[in-house]
């Protein structure tokens, strides 16, 4: 499967684009600002949407790509998310007073965005490629994503956005180790208070987790917060000096 990473920072400013990774040119995990860099052409080839969670940086481009199809008829967009998830997207964001209601419309028998509840345990095959969630530990519920090939043995796993857990290392544990592990790390050491309170990491806090890992993988890091990018990436490798440590990067493309 090809990997592009559309997005994966922690915020906003030049150059940055929040999450959105692109696989096989159909397949979306997360509608961040990344999104919208690309071409109409190539955004009307997704077909598939898998959310993380429903916090404004994973969810931004959503509404917006739904608005690009109204206007060819026959083009849909498949949500896959949380039942919690979703019950949040229909509540808050389509719902007429922030956006219009694409679930309903141009029919409500034949809607732009089509919405598939799915829960952990769940796998989903579709163009050569197996899809899991792995549950996390976040403020909102939220969970990872697990993909492989379905011939052959690539596999990689983002994390979405958390912070110390079980969940998904015992996940990773129960699978053939992974080619990349995509992670978030949002904030400094010194934030350890701010990183439990928010459900996100920092570099000791990843550290910690990571020796719960059978094995040492390709480690990648994402979502680090504007402005102290370098720092925190400083102080990943650091905390994992025996892990090939690796800032992920908008505009990443690799092969699995």
């Amino acid at each position: 499967m090809e990997v592009e990473i559309l997005g994966c920072s922690g915020g906003i400013g030049v150059g940055l684009r929040t999450t959105s990774i692109l696989i096989n040119s159909n397949l979306l995990i997360d509608a961040g600002t990344g999104v919208g860099d690309l071409p109409l052409t190539r955004m009307k080839q997704i077909r598939h949407l898998f959310l993380t969670h429903t916090h404004l940086d994973h969810i931004i481009s959503l509404p917006f790509m739904a608005d690009n199809m109204i206007t060819t008829p026959g083009e849909y967009l498949n949500i896959y998310a949380l039942p919690e998830s979703i019950a949040i997207l229909k509540k808050h964001i389509m719902n007429w007073d922030i956006w219009p209601d694409f679930t309903k419309i141009p029919t409500p028998e034949n809607p732009v965005l089509r919405l598939h509840e799915v829960s952990p345990g769940t796998m989903i095959e579709m163009d050569g490629v197996s899809i899991e969630m792995v549950p996390v530990n976040h403020v909102v519920p939220t969970v990872g994503y697990y993909l492989k090939n379905i011939e052959g043995s690539g596999s990689f796993l983002f994390s979405g956005d958390t912070t110390t857990n079980e969940s998904l290392w015992d996940f990773l544990n129960s699978r053939p180790p992974v080619d990349e592990l995509i992670v978030e790390c949002s904030f400094m050491n010194k934030d350890r208070e701010l990183s439990l309170l928010a459900k996100h990491y920092n570099p000791e806090l990843l550290a910690e987790d990571l020796k719960k890992l059978n094995y040492k993988p390709n480690v990648r890091i994402s979502h680090l917060k504007p402005g102290i990018e370098n720092e925190l990436m400083d102080q990943c490798k650091r905390a994992l000096p025996n892990m090939d440590v690796y800032k992920l990067e908008r505009g990443d493309i690799f092969e699995i």
